[in-house]
């Protein structure tokens, strides 16, 4: 048992989840308006899908944009699959949501960074001691993604 709260993975659950529910609601529904996304993840993560080609082009992170041309959107409680575009080539991709670095909605200047891609796993098997809360912290405000 942990003798703080974790803020921070809390936080990025949460946020997690709300992809996780703005994916649901195009994959039934479509992108509405002007709305696209641009959303980077962790190709090293054990539970991307990805081809081999592109893995060995984006070895470490890709950037994906769900706009124009996307297919066979499909959420899930873990992650997403989608078959995209690459020049004329459609491939199929399952992203984690644990893998996501950035989701971004440029029509709307919203965005979403992570920081650390800690696993409710990682946590529980955690023996580091327990961060001091009079140390300080980081405030994350998201108004740097508004113009």
């Amino acid at each position: 048992m942990t003798c703080y709260i974790d803020y921070g993975n809390l936080m990025h659950r949460a946020m997690r989840g709300l992809i996780q529910e703005v994916l649901a609601d195009v994959a039934e529904n479509g992108l509405p308006g002007a709305h696209h996304f641009f959303i980077t993840f962790d190709t090293t993560h054990p539970g991307a899908e990805l081809a081999g080609w592109l893995r060995a082009r984006y070895p470490s992170e890709m950037t994906v944009v769900m706009q124009h041309w996307y297919e066979g959107l499909e959420v899930g409680d873990d992650g997403f699959g989608v078959t995209l575009n690459f020049g004329d080539a459609p491939e199929r991709l399952f992203v984690p949501y644990d893998a996501i670095r950035t989701f971004v909605d440029p029509s709307v200047e919203f965005g979403l960074r992570f920081d650390t891609q800690e696993s409710d796993e990682d946590d529980e098997d955690d023996d580091t001691p327990a961060p001091n809360p009079h140390d300080g912290g980081e405030v994350v405000s998201l108004d740097k993604f508004r113009k």
